[in-house]
């Protein structure tokens, strides 16, 4: 027999249950609140060519600190601002774009985002010094994003024009990279040009119409600048394939505007370029004895070169003849012994100099020995 007192409190107990999400049963799975990715807090805005170039670091744990366990779907909120505005409370924001999470990964790259929204002519239609402004949210489930990231503002400015016909000259100490100067926009006080380099896929042969049908082994990076129009690269290696493109960059005021790339140039430089000719040959004639035959030492100053494989010796019974090689192998240290001379004979002697791509240098001056 059950006692009033414990009916009603199995009836308090199951009201509880009813008001609030139900009942489980033991071994039942709990209900969980929604996942809300971390608010993104860092991202930038800056425009480039005729589109604004977006960037953040993509949230990878929810606001309880838990790892994501797939990308979060990604909006883009955009608005429209005056010359000297800011955004408020009153900011007419409109959901721009939209990344559901399986197109994430065409916008990521070690971790950050860079997505281009395009600027139409009714942008730049608007007054001079116009605005747009942008903020980020993310969601990993429909019913919850996360917070508003931080928002960012971009004045928007006519585009300066693609750099044209770039090419990059090799030489042995640096590339260099030329290309046609590029029309400055109206409103523009001043103009520079920046170049970017980066790695590509060595099956990559024929250049790319443009850098996004590149296939980068190592991203572009920003390799340099010039208000020329030629940059010098020393930073390279021979036998790496790179691509290079220039953007030109237009001055308004205190804000600077990047072009579109230029026409990608490709170049895997290779290494042609031979050693100096060794120099300060010296000649020891060593006479024979009863012990043994007469023999020519040969020395020489170290050549420079950092990538310096060694030398070659060559002898002649002419000064104007070329010679014949006397060393059997590439010899590591400025040194020779010539053991193979005749009693009575004048040979003349040269050196080369090698390097590690096989590149042989001109031969020395002549160096005469008389062995007595």
């Amino acid at each position: 027999m059950i006692r009033p007192a414990a009916l009603v409190a199995l009836a308090s107990c199951l009201l509880a249950c009813v008001l609030s999400e139900g009942c489980a049963a033991p071994g039942d799975p709990t209900a969980r609140h929604a996942i809300v990715p971390t608010a993104v807090t860092d991202l930038a805005a800056r425009q480039y060519g005729n589109a604004f170039a977006l960037t953040f670091t993509l949230p990878a744990r929810s606001i309880d600190r838990e790892a994501l366990a797939e990308h979060p779907t990604i909006e883009i909120y955009r608005a429209a601002l005056p010359p000297g505005a800011a955004p408020d409370k009153k900011t007419a924001w409109h959901l721009a774009y939209t990344i559901p999470s399986e197109q994430v990964d065409p916008y990521l790259k070690a971790g950050h985002i860079e997505f281009h929204d395009p600027l139409a002519a009714d942008d730049f239609a608007r007054p001079a010094g116009s605005l747009a402004a942008y903020k980020v949210r993310t969601r990993s489930a429909k019913t919850r994003a996360s917070e508003d990231s931080n928002m960012v503002t971009a004045r928007i400015y006519p585009a300066p024009e693609a750099p044209l016909d770039v090419k990059v000259d090799v030489t042995e100490s640096a590339l260099t990279v030329t290309w046609a100067e590029a029309a400055m926009p109206p409103g523009a006080s001043s103009r520079i040009y920046r170049v970017y380099r980066g790695e590509i896929e060595s099956a990559q042969e024929n250049p790319p119409r443009d850098v996004s049908q590149a296939k980068l082994k190592i991203p572009l990076e920003f390799a340099g600048s010039s208000p020329s129009t030629d940059f010098r690269d020393p930073r390279f290696e021979f036998g790496i394939p790179y691509l290079y493109t220039v953007r030109s960059v237009a001055q308004f005021g205190a804000d600077f505007v990047e072009s579109a790339d230029s026409p990608p140039a490709l170049v895997t430089p290779r290494d042609v370029f031979p050693p100096a000719a060794p120099t300060s040959l010296e000649i020891t004639i060593v006479p024979a004895t009863p012990q043994g035959p007469a023999y020519v030492e040969l020395s020489w100053a170290i050549s420079p070169e950092g990538d310096l494989a060694g030398y070659s010796v060559y002898r002649g019974d002419a000064e104007d003849a070329p010679g014949d090689r006397v060393s059997t192998d590439i010899l590591p240290s400025p040194t020779f012994r010539d053991i193979s001379v005749l009693p009575g004979r004048r040979y003349y002697y040269r050196v080369s100099a090698f390097d590690r791509a096989g590149n042989e240098s001109p031969k020395s001056s002549a160096v005469v020995a008389d062995v007595p």
